[in-house]
């Protein structure tokens, strides 16, 4: 251990020390089996999970380079993965097959132990490892999907999972959405978007399905709320530097009253700050206002007494303006808003025939908020825990 390289910092890890009493690193190896869902060999597998989390020299640079990585690093790397994977295992039998209570591991380091499960020569691990930080990044990158800011971006751990064969409807919605997501992949010209129109229609599911749906293309989306835009350009300094991945800031249910000044760090964000916005950087918002900026009649009236006012009625609508994709969404129709329910209820084993199907749905929809994806929701909710 004390030959590694460009992996040092694993020395300050109890597990990696070589005083350590054997004891105490077989105690701490169970407490990260357990609360990381490790199992078999758990002093190989947590090896793996410190290398694929922790930063390290090279999960940094191929980060920050976008996927690329000089041949003398490369070859530091394998010098220290061959030290590592060469460190003799504790002798406790209980450790080569430990089956943890907890089963549920991150996704990500999945599929990196299964990459290495056959490998033995030290620049194929090192590749293999290269290959992950290429794809998953390092540390919370690779394993959340979605985050929030506080101070520093914030894992969510449970993440909505759904998925765009689960949004029923809005099939010209979502090719747009998800072709100007795939541009932006593939490094593309690709545009900011605004979804906008009725409530309940499934704009922020769909934005969130596409996460789910590009995770392993390196998507990964962070949320803020509308006081944090004064942060803009602390938060796209910090994406910044993963290179590699692609980050939608996500705004939702967006809208400002006369009042609110939020809205200015935002128009800077998106087109006209003195800062460029980052490449790997796209603002997805959704609203139920075109406009974003709350407009009375007062505004069109030449009564009031702002002497220029079609320059207050242009600063007005300019932030949804620069917005180049803006998708729109309306209310279902009857037939659509029955088969979104009929989609949920199939997907927990439950068919209705269409006339129950028709009574009961209808009936829901006119005690309730109008017809749309969110009153379909609870209508299934209903009948699922009447039932």
């Amino acid at each position: 251990m004390e030959n590694l390289i460009v992996c040092r910092n694993l020395l300050s890890d109890e597990i990696f020390n070589p005083a350590a009493n054997e004891f105490k690193i077989a105690a701490k190896l169970i407490e990260k089996a357990e609360w990381l869902g490790l199992s078999g060999n758990i002093f190989r597998n947590y090896l793996i999970y410190a290398l694929a989390h922790e930063a390290n020299l090279v999960s940094e640079i191929v980060e920050m380079s976008g996927g690329k990585i000089g041949e003398s690093l490369r070859e530091a790397f394998k010098h220290d993965i061959k030290c590592l994977f060469s460190v003799k295992p504790l002798t406790l039998k209980l450790l080569e097959n430990y089956q943890p209570t907890n089963t549920h591991k991150i996704e990500s380091l999945t599929e990196l132990e299964n990459a290495l499960e056959n490998l033995r020569d030290a620049g194929e691990i090192a590749d293999a490892f290269i290959e992950h930080y290429k794809k998953f990044g390092y540390g919370d990158i690779a394993a959340y999907r979605a985050f929030r800011w506080d101070k520093n971006l914030v894992g969510i751990k449970h993440f909505e999972s759904i998925l765009l064969e689960d949004l029923i409807g809005y099939t010209p919605q979502k090719e747009l959405l998800t072709k100007n997501t795939i541009a932006f992949l593939e490094n593309k010209p690709a545009n900011n978007v605004l979804l906008v129109g009725a409530r309940g229609t499934g704009k922020s599911s769909g934005v969130k399905a596409l996460v789910n749906e590009y995770y392993t293309r390196g998507l990964r989306l962070v949320q803020i709320a509308k006081p944090q835009l004064k942060n803009l350009p602390e938060i796209m300094e910090a994406l910044r530097k993963f290179a590699s991945k692609r980050f939608i800031i996500f705004l939702d249910d967006l809208s400002f009253e006369e009042s609110e000044s939020e809205y200015k760090y935002l128009k800077s964000a998106i087109e006209g700050g003195v800062e460029s916005r980052p490449e790997n950087v796209l603002i997805y918002a959704t609203s139920n206002r075109r406009h974003l900026i709350r407009e009375t009649w007062r505004d069109r009236n030449n009564e009031q007494d702002e002497l220029f006012r079609d320059d207050s009625v242009n600063e007005t609508i300019s932030l949804s303006d620069r917005f180049g994709l803006i998708i729109h969404y309306y209310a279902p129709t009857q037939a659509e808003y029955l088969e979104i329910i009929r989609h949920m209820l199939k997907k927990k084993n439950i068919e209705l025939d269409e006339e129950t199907l028709r009574i009961e749905g209808l009936r829901w929809e006119m005690s309730h908020s109008g017809r749309n994806g969110r009153t379909a929701q609870q209508f299934v909710n209903y009948y699922l825990g009447q039932n």
